[in-house]
């Protein structure tokens, strides 16, 4: 009597603990239900079916679940993570922002693996629009927007909402891998120059021209402004005598200001020219002093003379 077994090599574990099925794909706003489920949208995580729970559990995987999404049609793939399970049977629902790096439609086929990544310990990120660069601190923003991730892939655009606006960003490298694992990780995080932006025109110093002697060949030989220097008419008719015309200034005539070197800003100096007085002439003392009473009197009637 002879025994013999066809599996005498035993299965490797790695093939018993690989989930992998396809599923029909919607857009987070085809799920039925009265709650409003726009925190799929803020993230990168899908919603599948209570069977793929079932089937998981049953897998020796390990947590976190992490989910490999391909679309065999356009050969391109992503990375994602599960949020919860209670998707109708046969269908998943992915986020707006994944369905479009995949290039999928309502109700395209997708395949959804399981897998393991590594953690990930660097990220650079391109900004599709220099409106990015508006706030205030975008390593903050981005860093409280990828809580809601499970992992990164090398050329996907991620979508992150701040202030009621959606902002796009394209992940141009991570490390160790093309696909690395983002929870409960410390992930350096940089920038590249948004997408479209230009660097302002720096513009040279002005130099201010240092102290020369000035050159006063290009002023204008003019008479400039003369006070009273205009014509007069008589009322008689007779001509007046003219007065030679002004002689013209020279050159050496003309003198710059003096700058005030003790300016301050805020004040306002007035400047005065201070002309000595011109002397008194002294008059006479004995013109000028008071003497009391010293006046004649009148009286209105002439006293006779007595005989």
């Amino acid at each position: 009597m002879f025994s013999f077994n066809m599996f005498d090599h035993p299965i490797p574990r790695v093939f018993q603990n690989r989930f992998s099925t396809q599923y029909r794909c919607y857009s987070v706003s085809m799920l039925a239900g009265p709650n409003d489920r726009s925190d799929v949208e803020k993230g990168g995580k899908i919603i599948m079916p209570p069977s793929a729970l079932d089937q998981l559990s049953r897998l020796n995987i390990t947590y976190p679940m992490l989910f490999k999404l391909t679309n065999k049609n356009s050969d391109r793939m992503t990375h994602c993570g599960v949020l919860e399970f209670v998707a109708d049977e046969g269908i998943c629902y992915l986020p707006h922002w994944m369905m479009q790096n995949l290039l999928l439609e309502e109700g395209g086929l997708v395949q959804v693996e399981s897998v393991n990544l590594q953690v990930a310990t660097y990220s650079k990120f391109q900004p599709q629009s220099p409106d990015f660069l508006d706030i205030t601190n975008p390593k903050a923003v981005l860093e409280n927007a990828l809580r809601n991730f499970a992992c990164l892939t090398t050329g996907d655009v991620i979508a992150i909402n701040y202030n009621e606006k959606i902002y796009e960003l394209r992940v141009m490298e991570t490390k160790p891998d093309k696909a690395v694992s983002i929870i409960e990780c410390d992930m350096n995080v940089d920038f590249d120059a948004p997408l479209g932006y230009k660097e302002p025109e720096r513009h040279t110093p002005y130099e201010e021209p240092t102290d020369v002697e000035a050159d006063h060949s290009e002023y204008v030989a003019d008479i400039g402004f003369r006070a009273f220097s205009g014509s007069g008419n008589r009322l008689d008719g007779k001509k007046k005598g003219i007065d030679p015309s002004p002689t013209p200034l020279k050159p050496g005539d003309i003198r710059r200001g003096i700058p005030n070197y003790d300016f301050k800003i805020g004040t306002i100096t007035f400047i005065r020219n201070s002309r000595p007085q011109a002397k008194k002439v002294e008059e006479d003392d004995s013109l000028t002093r008071f003497i009391a009473f010293s006046g004649e009197g009148q009286s209105l009637r002439k006293k006779g003379r007595k005989p």
